[in-house]
């Protein structure tokens, strides 16, 4: 699946729950649903859905809907899990230990294929089924086997170092789970959880806030 050479962050941050709603549907044995369904379980409008799926060049057929494993398959590709990919984290606190758990390989395809801190009190445990690593260890697996995804675990004083030994390494790309802004070379893209915007978010509304 060709992507386009722009695509708005509104439309990226949407496909991720289309998938998820059509596995649900596959795993159901569903084999077409329409827009006016699919905007049911996603929240999203049938008119926006149609929109987001045009900018890939549309997947539906008039009076038809869309073929569930088709469009599954095709945004599958357009997010880039249709190929094994490989991440490493670096940080064995509680969230890190709690990424390592996380089945990654069963839900998207994606291979952890380590853990690293650079606290002996953290290195030599077993965490998930790896041995956390120390910097050292971490250099050598970004030399032997190339790494898509950094995940950055650590504390904030720590992220800037740790995200460092990650592009030296040669990740594609970085996934931020620190408040540090991180400074990072063009071309290495970064995607930043920030767990309390997420908290403060879900209490405005709680308030009575509106969002836009």
């Amino acid at each position: 699946m060709k992507r386009p050479l722009t695509i708005s962050s509104a439309v990226i941050k949407r496909l991720p729950r289309y998938r998820r709603f059509l596995r649900d549907l596959l795993r159901d044995g569903a084999d077409r649903v329409s827009s006016a369904r699919l905007g049911e379980l996603t929240g999203y409008t049938p008119s926006q859905i149609r929109q987001d799926f045009n900018n890939f060049g549309g997947f539906g057929q008039q009076g038809y809907g869309y073929n569930v494993r088709d469009l599954y398959d095709s945004i599958t590709a357009i997010l880039g899990l249709d190929a094994e990919r490989h991440m490493v984290i670096v940080g064995a606190g509680n969230l890190g230990r709690a990424l390592a758990h996380f089945p990654w390989e069963q839900r998207d395809g994606v291979v952890v294929d380590g853990i690293f801190d650079n606290s002996p009190d953290a290195i030599g445990q077993n965490i998930g089924g790896f041995t956390v690593g120390d910097i050292d260890g971490l250099r050598a697996i970004l030399k032997k086997l190339p790494q898509d995804v950094g995940v950055i675990a650590t504390n904030r004083q720590g992220a800037q170092e740790a995200c460092a030994v990650l592009v030296e390494g040669g990740v594609k790309g970085i996934w931020n789970f620190t408040t540090a802004d991180l400074l990072l070379p063009d071309g290495v893209p970064a995607q930043n959880v920030h767990l309390n915007d997420s908290l403060h978010e879900l209490l405005y509304r709680i308030a009575g806030g509106e969002q836009a």
